[in-house]
């Protein structure tokens, strides 16, 4: 077990199976067939850490978020449709698109929550690995069990 401590972006509690990439998730091109698929799975083919596996429910672990101006508010949809992975977990700074989709979300969504983490380091996305069981905490702890 070890523990990690991040700056939250949206305050949440979860626990989680880690799903793991070591690239820029694209949320859009990721999440896409979400409202298709009966539980969302990663469709982006330029990200072979996730590709096909699935995202929903899980603690998505990540350095950062790329894409088009679209990522925020297809967060924030993912959240209320409820095919939204269970935490987002950066080890670098968030970018301010991923970050307005985790507020909005938390701040437009009584039912739903998406805990959001970011600062958690390079150490953290060297540590976990998928299948880890993740737990957050509201104060930004983040606590990783094989």
């Amino acid at each position: 077990m070890k523990e990690f401590k991040g700056r939250v972006i949206a305050a949440g509690e979860v626990t989680a199976e880690a799903v793991v990439t070591k690239q820029g998730f694209n949320t859009l091109a990721s999440m896409q067939m979400m409202f298709i698929q009966s539980k969302t799975k990663c469709v982006d083919q330029s990200n072979p850490d996730l590709y096909k596996k699935l995202l929903q429910g899980k603690a998505l672990c990540l350095p950062q978020t790329i894409g088009s101006t679209t990522g925020g508010m297809f967060l924030y949809s993912a959240v209320k449709a409820a095919k939204a992975p269970a935490c987002l977990l950066f080890s670098k700074e968030i970018d301010s698109l991923a970050a307005a989709g985790a507020v909005l979300a938390d701040v437009w969504s009584d039912d739903a929550k998406m805990p959001t983490i970011d600062k958690l380091g390079d150490a953290f996305l060297d540590y976990v690995q998928d299948g880890d069981k993740i737990t957050v905490k509201a104060d930004g702890t983040v606590i990783v069990e094989r």
